[in-house]
């Protein structure tokens, strides 16, 4: 069984057991945070729109961080005009304890 949840803006396909990395969610170490679902598959049985407005997916925080840094560099030809900057994305790691139905 899987689903594909929804946060900060992204879409994510998760089984029970997975780890994944989210958009930085105010929540503690070990706390427990559900997730809307979008799509569900069961064995082949296919559950969307209506079908699947009760359902969840229950994920335990595990930890906070930042991802690897992403240099941006803009320069104009001829013009002495340069400039560098860097970025570290902030997320959380969360792992999927269940998918509610």
């Amino acid at each position: 069984m899987y689903a594909i949840m929804a946060t900060g803006g992204k879409q994510y396909s998760v089984k029970k057991g997975d780890v994944v990395n989210v958009e930085l969610l105010n929540a503690n170490v070990d706390d427990v945070v559900k997730f809307d679902v979008l799509f569900v598959n069961d064995d082949g049985k296919v559950l969307t729109g209506a079908e699947v407005e009760n359902a969840c997916v229950e994920a335990k925080v595990l930890g906070n961080g930042k991802g690897k840094k992403v240099i941006v560099y803009k320069y104009k030809s001829k013009k002495n005009s340069r400039r560098k900057h860097g970025h570290r994305q902030p997320f959380t790691a969360v792992e999927i304890l269940d998918i509610c139905l």
